[in-house]
């Protein structure tokens, strides 16, 4: 018997189904076609928007950060930006975990407080560097446990740093202070916000020869939003960062040291009386009235020959003109 309807029996199917002798079974479809509400002011719509000047504080801070963790241990870190994350406050703690390094901070004038988070990975890290370890052993056990008083000493060396640093980044936007409120290690003692408030987070990776660890930086958007327009005025410091870059450049270059030679005369000689030569033998040379002072081979000034105060110099008289 074929499976297959014949023409017949589908036409007295429809057939019956329109008269109902045949009953249907309807099946209730959700509407997907009801509109969900947007509200276009909300701070997460807002917020979405780049803010190229903080992440540009950020790229400062982590190269000074650097540099005063190279002075701090000794060591040359390795500092990588993760860029800025934009999230609720409780979608950022519910990535947290016991115990977690929270430091409650202020930064004067703006309103609010902020959190600077260090994972223990990186404060084990620092720990170890600091007192000489080789990072093998220390804090690898994995164990959940609260941080000695050596280590929260060690969080504090590293924050007094890093408000340093963050100082002189925010410095060519706006004057700040930082103040130390307080550490935490459970988050459900660090609300700064409320769990459905928007926070941005700046994650900054410190990498060390025994391990390393997250830095982040969650700063409330209602700190930043009373500033936004200025943030958004100042956009590009490309200027201002290109003048500091040729004043270093400039600085260094003129530290460094060259090998100065004076040349008094230069006489052409072929080879075959310079393998006869032999000792006592006089070449006859034109005496100049001038001599050429070189730096690395390459002429800078002209001068004559004399002596001062017993010995021989030479006497500047102009600057060569490099074609």
């Amino acid at each position: 018997m074929s499976d297959l309807l014949s023409q017949e029996e589908i036409n007295a199917l429809l057939q019956g189904m329109d008269d109902g002798e045949i009953e249907t079974e309807v099946e209730n479809f959700e509407d997907k076609s009801s509109a969900k509400e947007y509200d276009f002011s909300s701070q997460e719509r807002i917020v979405r928007r780049r803010i190229p000047t903080l992440e540009m504080i950020n790229e400062r801070f982590s190269k000074s950060l650097r540099t005063s963790l190279f002075k701090f241990l000794h060591r040359s870190p390795e500092i990588f930006m993760s860029g800025i994350q934009i999230r609720k406050f409780s979608e950022y703690v519910d990535g947290l975990h016991v115990p977690a390094n929270l430091n409650i901070i202020r930064y004067s004038p703006l309103r609010g407080r902020a959190i600077i988070e260090m994972e223990p990975s990186l404060i084990f890290a620092v720990v170890d560097n600091f007192f000489g370890g080789g990072g093998q052993f220390y804090g690898t056990s994995g164990e959940a446990r609260e941080f000695t008083l050596t280590e929260m000493r060690i969080v504090q060396m590293l924050l007094d740093m890093m408000f340093k640093n963050l100082k002189e980044a925010w410095k060519p936007v706006m004057e700040l202070n930082f103040e130390y409120l307080g550490s935490e290690i459970n988050p459900s003692f660090a609300s700064i916000v409320g769990a459905e408030d928007i926070v941005m987070i700046s994650a900054i990776n410190v990498a060390l020869e025994s391990g390393g660890g997250d830095i982040k930086i969650v700063m409330p958007y209602s700190m930043i939003e009373p500033i936004r327009g200025l943030l958004d005025t100042i956009g590009d410091d490309s200027d201002e960062s290109d003048l500091r870059w040729k004043n270093a450049l400039r600085n260094e270059v003129l530290r460094a040291s060259v090998p100065v030679n004076g040349f008094l005369v230069e006489k052409k000689i072929s080879i075959g009386d310079v393998l006869r030569f032999k000792k006592g033998d006089v070449i006859p040379i034109d005496m100049p009235k001038t001599m050429l002072l070189k730096a690395s081979g390459v002429p800078i000034y002209s001068g004559k020959a004399c002596v001062s105060e017993g010995y021989y110099a030479m006497q500047v008289i102009d600057r060569v003109k490099l074609r």
